[in-house]
């Protein structure tokens, strides 16, 4: 069954106002935190609830924030990373429609535990409606002093800003985004130095993601062992999932961590569409490898879909019946991973072209013999050989489709059509 805490009041219209979300218990953690709490405290509770990041990399956000330097002389500054790019993922988006001032709330603790005094909430460009109400959140924050100077008389000052971002999948890597807030261009920077010590105007920088920064708040509430007694023994709390594709019921769903994938499909999502079966399924966004049905009970938290051969990244759910043709899929992929590649690398930006072109080959049905080994070839030199993961999010849904449904690649190639088209037509 879903666990909403999070999504606990997202169906009320009037949660997005400062008001309501006041009276359903909102902004009681920044008092407690601020009041109650040393920095130290905050982040030693966010520790204990075990809270890895929500964005794709899954990375334990206490530690990141203990990364901050205690003794650095440069001020700090937290960045919501709001730019939601990935292929099928559409759930912080909803938070930021329906619950915006819980996304606010988890900056404003986050910026406190780390001794910053300017926050940033960075909004995928595309994200109109999103940025919009998420300006509204701030400035009734500013309003209700929750935002400002002296907080709660307690003489912690902070500012926040919505900065909207050019609409970039780049830019969702954290060092990318730190550029384009700059004002440069989106690209990876080389890491060391890490955000942590030299992030934004080369100051320590704490970047998370919206779903995480909004489960602070319930951390701080309840602490962080009720946090961490939901989930499992290294991947606690809940996860919102977006479920895509050929299901009955698409939508997001948070659930605890652990939940069976094919509870998610098959009870949230009402299972696959009549008269049809599940062929494969993307667990955690576009670039995460396939999983086949004979797969569909794995838990889903981060280690039984690593230990399945594919990765929970950022939550995004998309199932696919026995009509979808997997060349057409990862001909369309390829051409998104082309088309978003900032060029900064070489393997990246060339290898991702070369791709796209055999690989639209083949789906027009004009692939020769050898052309598989060369997609293979160059996956291989793309792979683990870019700045930034978006090379490898090129090629492992390549590597893995090669690797599952090759018969449907070669059948392209020696027939010139579509295997699963030319089933269907027969039929």
């Amino acid at each position: 069954m879903e666990k909403r805490i999070l999504f606990k009041y997202i169906d009320d219209p009037n949660q997005i106002h400062i008001d309501t979300y006041i009276a359903h218990g909102g902004y009681k953690a920044w008092e407690k935190t601020l009041k109650t709490m040393q920095p130290a405290q905050v982040i030693d509770e966010v520790k204990k609830s075990g809270l890895r990041g929500r964005g794709g990399a899954g990375f334990p956000a206490g530690m990141k924030w203990n990364f901050v330097p205690k003794d650095s002389p440069k001020p700090r500054y937290l960045i919501c990373n709001a730019d939601e790019s990935e292929p099928g993922t559409c759930k912080d988006r909803v938070l930021m429609e329906q619950d915006p001032h819980g996304v606010v709330e988890g900056m404003a603790i986050a910026a406190y535990a780390i001794g910053s005094h300017l926050a940033f909430c960075y909004v995928r460009g595309e994200f109109v409606k999103p940025a919009a109400l998420m300006e509204q959140a701030v400035k009734e924050a500013y309003d209700k002093k929750m935002l400002g100077k002296n907080i709660f008389g307690t003489g912690y000052d902070l500012n926040m800003v919505v900065h909207t971002g050019g609409g970039a999948y780049i830019c969702g890597e954290e060092t990318a985004l730190l550029n384009s807030l700059e004002g440069e261009r989106g690209m990876s920077r080389i890491r060391p130095p890490f955000p942590a010590v030299e992030g934004l105007y080369a100051c320590p920088t704490v970047v998370n993601n919206v779903e995480t920064l909004a489960a602070v708040p319930h951390i701080i509430n309840n602490g962080g062992e009720w946090y961490a007694s939901m989930g499992t023994e290294k991947s606690k709390g809940t996860k919102i999932f977006s479920l895509s594709g050929h299901v009955k019921k698409p939508g997001n769903y948070e659930v605890e961590m652990g939940t069976p994938l094919s509870y998610l499909i098959s009870e949230l999502g009402g299972g696959p569409l009549d008269g049809h079966k599940i062929k494969a399924i993307i667990p955690g966004g576009s670039s995460t490898p396939f999983l086949l049905p004979s797969q569909i009970d794995a838990p889903l938290d981060y280690e039984s879909i690593a230990a399945a051969g594919s990765m929970l990244g950022s939550g995004a759910v998309i199932v696919m019946d026995e009509r979808t043709c997997m060349v057409w899929v990862i001909e369309r992929l390829i051409h998104f991973y082309r088309h978003e590649s900032c060029g900064k690398c070489t393997p990246c930006r060339e290898g991702t072209g070369w791709l796209e072109q055999l690989i639209s080959r083949i789906e027009r049905g004009e692939g020769k013999p050898g052309d598989l080994e060369k997609i293979d070839s160059i996956c291989d030199n793309i792979l683990g050989r870019t700045i930034c993961p978006l090379g490898d999010a090129a090629v492992m849904p390549i590597q893995s489709a090669l690797k599952l449904f090759r018969d449907e690649f070669q059948y392209h190639i020696d027939h010139k059509k579509c295997l699963v088209k030319s089933e269907f037509e027969f039929k």
